[in-house]
Parts: C-alpha cells; sequence; structure tokens
C-alpha cells in the first residue's frame, strides 16, 4: 500500500472525521459507516469501470473462498454445477481441486507440460458444451503469466458463463467486463490489505445459486443485503476506500497501466540483457505485476538475496512451489524502486 494511504489511515486512526471514534470501532449499521461504504461502492463502479448490469459485492474472506463460492453460485437449476478451469499456473490448479469439492470440474486446458511457460489459445482449450462457468486466472502471480485480455469465448461457439480471478492485477489497468459473469479479486495485492474480497456479478448469474449454498457465500442474498448480511470487515472497506481515492489521484486505471508496463518492460529488460537472469516464460505471456526470475549460476541465491536485504530490496525470494526469484511490481511500488532493484542486479552479476 502507498504511504499517503497509510499516512492518512494513520491520521484517521482515532478519530474518524471528527466522530469521536476509529473506523475500528464504528457500528456497521451506523450512518458514518454508510457514509463510507456507498462511497467505496461508488469509486468501485467508477474507477474500474464497472457495467451497471453487474453487482458489486464487497465479501469477507479472500479470493480463495470463491473457490466454494463460485460453484455454490453458478449451479443448475437441479442445484447440480459444473465448472471448466484452465489451468495456467498455482492458482488456476488450486482453483481446479478446490472447486472440485462443490462442483464436477473438468480441466478445460493445462499448461503444466510446458512448465506454465505460455497458454494456448482458447480455441484449443476443450470446454464443455453446456457446463455452468468456465474459470481462469488472470494473473498467476507465482509463474508470471498474464491474460492481457479475456478470450471471446462466445466468437468460439462457447457461450458458457466466465469466471476470471483477478485478484493480483485488478485496478492495474483497465478491464473490460463486458464477456465477464462473474470476476473476483482480494484486495491485498492492488486494492487494500488482506481479509476482503471484491466481487463483481452480471445480473443473470445473480439469482442461480445452489440449495446447499450458505447464506454468506450468497451473492444474491449479499447483493440485496448490500454486503451487510452479516459484519463486515469493515476497516479493510475503509482502507479499499482510501486506495479508491488514491488510485484517482493517480490518474486512474490507465495511468496505472502506463506505469507499470515501464516498470515491467524496465526489469524484464534487465534479465534478459543478463547472462546470469534467466526468465522462462514467453514474452507474449510475461505479468506486469510478477515477475519471477532464476539465476543462471548455482549456488548464489543466498548470497543475491542476502545482498538485496542489504539494499532495502525485500521479498524477493520465489514461491517454495518453484523456487528463483520474484519480483512484485504492484501499483504501490513506485518506478524507483524498480530502478534500485535493476542497479542492484546489475552489480550483483558485475561482482559474480
Amino acid at each position: 500500500m502507498p504511504p499517503e494511504v497509510l499516512a492518512q489511515a494513520a491520521a484517521d486512526m482515532l478519530d474518524w472525521h471528527g466522530q469521536g471514534m476509529s473506523v475500528l470501532e464504528m457500528s456497521h449499521r451506523g450512518a458514518a459507516f454508510e457514509s463510507i461504504l456507498q462511497q467505496v461502492l461508488s469509486d468501485v463502479r467508477e474507477l474500474l469501470a464497472v457495467p451497471p448490469e453487474m453487482a458489486v459485492l464487497l465479501l469477507p474472506g479472500g479470493a480463495s473462498l470463491q473457490n466454494s463460492a463460485v460453484p455454490l453460485n453458478l449451479a443448475a437449476p437441479n442445484g447440480t454445477s459444473r465448472g471448466d478451469v484452465v489451468v495456467t499456473g498455482h492458482w488456476s490448479q488450486k482453483t481446479a481441486k478446490s472447486s472440485a469439492r462443490h462442483a464436477d470440474v473438468h480441466v478445460a486446458h493445462h499448461g503444466g507440460a510446458d512448465g506454465f511457460t505460455h497458454v494456448a489459445p482458447a480455441s484449443q482449450w476443450q470446454w464443455r458444451q453446456g457446463a455452468d462457468w468456465l474459470h481462469l486466472c488472470g494473473n498467476e502471480t507465482i509463474h508470471g503469466l498474464e491474460f492481457d485480455q479475456w478470450p471471446n469465448l462466445a466468437a468460439l461457439g462457447c457461450h458458457t458463463p466466465l469466471v476470471i480471478d483477478c485478484s493480483s492485477h485488478i485496478a492495474s489497468r483497465p478491464m473490460d467486463w463486458s464477456g465477464v459473469a462473474v470476476a473476483y479479486a482480494g484486495t491485498q495485492k492492488n486494492l487494500g490489505p488482506a481479509g476482503l474480497t471484491l466481487v463483481l456479478v452480471r445480473q443473470d448469474c445473480l439469482d442461480r445459486a445452489s440449495p446447499h449454498c450458505p447464506e454468506v457465500l450468497h451473492y444474491a442474498a449479499q447483493a440485496q443485503a448490500n454486503s451487510l448480511l452479516n459484519t463486515p470487515p469493515t476497516y479493510s472497506m475503509y482502507l479499499l476506500g482510501l486506495m479508491l481515492q488514491w488510485l484517482r489521484d493517480q490518474g486512474g486505471t490507465q495511468a496505472m497501466a502506463e506505469r507499470n508496463a515501464q516498470k515491467a518492460q524496465l526489469l524484464y529488460r534487465c534479465i534478459d540483457d543478463s547472462a546470469l537472469y534467466h526468465n522462462a516464460v514467453d514474452p507474449a505471456w510475461r505479468s506486469r505485476m510478477n515477475v519471477p526470475f532464476t539465476l543462471t549460476q548455482p549456488g548464489l541465491d543466498e548470497a543475491f538475496l542476502a545482498g538485496a536485504q542489504a539494499q532495502g530490496l525485500l521479498n524477493l525470494k520465489g514461491h517454495k512451489a518453484v523456487g528463483g526469484m520474484r519480483a512484485s511490481l504492484y501499483n504501490a511500488m513506485p518506478l524507483a524502486g524498480v530502478q534500485a532493484l535493476v542497479a542492484y542486479m546489475q552489480a550483483f552479476e558485475q561482482s559474480h
């Protein structure tokens, strides 16, 4: 989260707008919090260009909870749920496994054979006619793949409702929701702290839940209750509001797209011009949010990380599932941070 947002949260901590209390102490049914919530919902719709036919929900929990919520909400009239999943990395692989507890899940495409270095064209995916939903992960944080745009499934004869996990690149660029049935995003990457998930649901998919769907996960019930069906994570909602205000001050998602592209190009250029660093992802599929890389010379990982920490460059160790290194370039990371990383990487290569 950017320093400006954290500073505003600190200033408001003991007394929000003269109310004599912190947002942490407010009733979620009170007028003060109601004003916060309505502003957040309005800003989400404006800044993320959410069309009027989509409901905006702010739900407790993380994006992983939606691996249960989606199959329970997108069900056939008889209550069963059939879902297709496009597996492009760690998180969509987890979706396929977790969703199978609530639905008949079929993997329409699996990129593991190629090491999750690219995604096959949608025309090659093996979706099922009559499935209740088709899921893809817009950005794989661990393997470093990102969809630049959603596939036009209708043009390929697939009319299955499209579900997008956009947790790690939401608000990093403009996104077209016109062909999307459900989009969800944990807020902890670009929109705030952990514990809150933004869910966008097209109206025609809002009330298709299985009778076994718990009320707190029920999209229609939450929409009717204005996301206040139960006591929500109010402070995370407030911080989401501050993040949206910051996003507006930065020029919106188009300005963030240009900034994020500049950051990613700088780091990828450093890697590609190097003999020591390597990124295996097809350039057409490289993520602008998460840049994994390995060191081609064995035994240097610990020295690289120790030297980086000494320079104030933190959290560069890759996920345990793949090892190596990973630099995350979320919205709040300034260009200067990427420039500092590149300078360190170049100096480390010269000395090793």
